[in-house]
């Protein structure tokens, strides 16, 4: 018994479509977007021993505000985001951040080690721009 393989209508599309290839690009897709997106998110931070508190009730921050990373080390390493920058390096990032519709929300973080002194001039910095009257200070909560 012969088989043919001619189409009984040569004119007729053919109407399987093999997806599978597809389905399983959209699953390594799935995948890669899975495992890479918590690693975006993650919040990059300079470590430091922050100063620590007793614990206090948090509010909220509004989802919609920018927030900018400003950190003194010990050693009086002044870190804008993740650029390292001298005291009038800083001033002139901040009257940049001042001159913005919408200034963003400035996170000061300094380690427990360092001197007053350098917290007191990146303070001043920042109160030299009226505009960018939103500081919070992160610490970390004693156990």
């Amino acid at each position: 018994m012969a088989r043919t393989f001619r189409r009984s209508r040569q004119m007729h599309p053919i109407a399987e479509l093999n997806v599978t290839n597809l389905i399983d690009l959209g699953f390594t897709l799935l995948i890669i977007f899975m495992i890479a997106t918590p690693l975006i998110n993650h919040e990059q931070t300079i470590p430091v021993n922050l100063p620590i508190v007793a614990p206090s009730q948090q509010s909220k921050p509004d989802p919609d505000q920018k927030f900018e990373n400003i950190t003194i080390k010990a050693d009086g390493t002044i870190i804008l985001g993740s650029q390292v920058m001298s005291l009038p390096e800083l001033s002139r990032a901040l009257a940049t951040f001042a001159a913005q519709n919408k200034p963003p929300v400035f996170r000061l973080r300094w380690d427990a080690k360092a001197n007053g002194q350098q917290i007191a001039s990146v303070w001043s910095e920042l109160e030299k721009n009226k505009q960018l009257n939103k500081v919070s200070i992160d610490t970390q909560t004693s156990h």
